[in-house]
């Protein structure tokens, strides 16, 4: 018997239908003629007799391409099927569902980001420019001062993750810099992640502080080797941390699941 195929989600992989080929079809074409985004997509290529399929399956075709954010359509004078290109934020989005009901665990995001994060580091040191610098002088000043609040300790939590991400904004590899973006967004996400970002823990400011800075010098001094080590020592120690933090909590949800003993009678 022929071995059935699964996706990541552990689903029987499903006959592909005549909208998503079509749908194939119109974003190859796409691609071969390099049309770029806000090109209109000539007509008679999403014509259904071009197209291959019943009017019904071609407008199926052109909304499952509206929702991946290749093209967009336009009523009116001048309107018409157009190229669009994607936000990284909603392909993030997109991509995080495919994690919606089985997250990556803190060690599978983390064995990304020690490899990765360096890399990015490395990479942009002695290419940011004076206003690149100041953005990421301006996210570290949010959390530069003792925080009054939970809330506001827990901002200053997220925008941590915020230096990150304009460091991984201003990468010359896209690729290299989407994948860092990810990484900071499912942590954002995640149950767990967000319950330990919410514990109060005072020393763990000046840490981050101490990595960031150190960080900083090394980058706009252009040295990568430096600023390499730095960030991997980083991805290292936060790591760390965060695991002790998910054990913790893991150990207190086991202990309060356990159903209470009668009086007198002791756990053996």
């Amino acid at each position: 018997m022929a071995k059935v195929k699964e996706d990541m989600g552990g689903e029987q992989a499903r006959k592909r239908k005549r909208p998503d080929l079509a749908a194939d079809r119109l974003r190859e074409r796409i691609i071969d003629a390099g049309l770029k985004p806000g090109d209109r997509v000539p007509a008679e290529w999403i014509d259904p007799r071009e197209l291959g399929v019943s009017r019904g399956s071609a407008r199926e075709a052109l909304k499952i391409l509206e929702i991946q954010g290749m093209i967009a359509s336009r009523t009116g004078p001048g309107g018409g099927v157009f190229v669009t290109s994607v936000r990284s934020e909603d392909a993030i989005r997109t991509i995080e569902n495919l994690f919606l009901f089985g997250d990556p665990t803190i060690a599978d995001i983390y064995a990304i980001r020690k490899l990765m994060e360096p890399e990015l580091a490395a990479s942009v040191s002695g290419r940011l420019t004076d206003e690149d610098l100041a953005a990421l002088r301006d996210t570290i000043r949010l959390y530069e001062d003792e925080p009054e609040t939970a809330e506001e300790e827990y901002r200053q939590r997220m925008a941590e993750l915020d230096f990150h991400e304009e460091i991984a904004r201003r990468a010359e590899n896209r690729v290299l810099g989407f994948i860092c973006i990810f990484m900071a967004s499912l942590l954002r996400d995640m149950t767990v992640c967000r319950e330990i970002y919410r514990a109060p823990v005072p020393h763990l400011r000046e840490t981050g502080l101490n990595y960031q800075i150190r960080l900083m010098r090394a980058i706009k001094a252009g040295r990568a080797d430096e600023a390499r080590f730095i960030m991997r020592d980083h991805m290292i120690e936060a790591e760390k941390y965060m695991l002790e933090m998910a054990d913790i909590r893991k150990r207190g949800s086991k202990q309060n699941a356990e159903p209470a003993l009668p009086r007198g009678v002791e756990k053996t």
